[in-house]
């Protein structure tokens, strides 16, 4: 079978196929033939290397997050001939194995770039939310609203009752919020103070650095920052004094969640199938490519010419 990694680190043309036996499961596992892949911002840093920043750094040859979609082909026996999804750490190729406990079964019929979401953008979407306790009639700031996480983290927050949904992006013409403001621009956190002239009841952020340090400035009393990401490479150290002003901050990890909480992850996941199957939830606009041009995959989504998903297809 075919298998994408990196044998250097750079550009996106470091991709590289190689030809590999097809992947044995073990115990617990199940094997899955893969339809299609969703690409993740995050493999586009680790590739990239040390320049990316301490917290991407991974070893060579370097392997490929993402989020996969195809049909079980052995393994549980009870799981075979099924429809489903979930996250693989080595996902750019034909076959992937992965632990049976964390897929999703999804319908036939389900839209691939829907069902790529649930893995990963979406479980990590509603539970930056739920970390927040988002009620009813606060206001909600999502930073990169315009990407996959932003996208369903702006429905989420309206169906969770918020008042008012604040998008940041460096394209807010591809924001879906309320309110669209592009936090490339210095006057960033006037805009918002504009938009909620009370203050932000709860942010969330995974750009990390001067935007996360400068999204304390927008927060109300009792507001809280979520942060799930650093794709700016900027680690930042947080000043006692910004707590003192009665806000918080509320670290996120998908696997630490998973760990931490797993029957609770697994329901949520469940959840959210229910909610892109009845449309309820859409996965918006998507690019379909064929997995030989994942380096273009990757040119899309360090460009940001493109706010939705991009999906690979082997």
């Amino acid at each position: 079978m075919r298998r994408m990694r990196y044998f250097e680190y750079g550009e996106p043309d470091v991709l590289t196929f190689e030809e590999v036996e097809i992947p044995e499961p073990g115990d617990g596992q199940v094997r899955i033939r893969t339809q299609a892949i969703g690409v993740n911002f995050v493999d586009t840093r680790f590739r990239r290397g040390p320049s990316s920043g301490a917290i991407f750094e991974r070893p060579l040859p370097g392997k490929l997050t993402g989020d996969v979609v195809g049909i079980v082909d052995k393994g549980d026996e009870g799981l075979v001939g099924r429809r489903v999804v979930a996250l693989s750490e080595d996902a750019y190729a034909d076959y992937v194995v992965v632990d049976a406990q964390w897929i999703t079964q999804v319908p036939d019929d389900m839209d691939v770039a829907a069902a790529s979401m649930l893995p990963t953008s979406a479980p990590v979407a509603l539970r930056a939310l739920r970390s927040g306790v988002v009620t009813a009639g606060e206001t909600v700031l999502v930073h990169s609203a315009a990407g996959g996480i932003g996208q369903l983290a702006v429905q989420l927050a309206r169906m969770a009752g918020a008042g008012l949904v604040i998008g940041t992006s460096s394209t807010p013409e591809k924001v879906d919020a309320d309110v669209a403001i592009d936090y490339t621009a210095a006057d960033w956190p006037d805009r918002v103070a504009e938009a909620a002239p009370g203050g932000v009841d709860v942010v969330l952020d995974a750009v990390g650095g001067d935007v996360l340090r400068r999204s304390f400035g927008v927060l109300r009393a009792y507001g809280r920052i979520v942060t799930y990401g650093a794709a700016s490479g900027d680690l930042i150290d947080v000043p006692m004094t910004d707590f003192f002003a009665l806000r918080s901050l509320i670290g996120f990890s998908l696997l630490a969640w998973r760990a931490a909480r797993p029957e609770q992850a697994r329901a949520e996941m469940t959840e959210l199938a229910g909610l892109f199957a009845t449309g309820q939830l859409r996965a918006g606009p998507a690019v379909t490519l064929p997995l030989s041009e994942a380096a273009e995959a990757h040119r899309l989504l360090e460009s940001r010419a493109h706010p939705g998903r991009i999906v690979l297809i082997p």
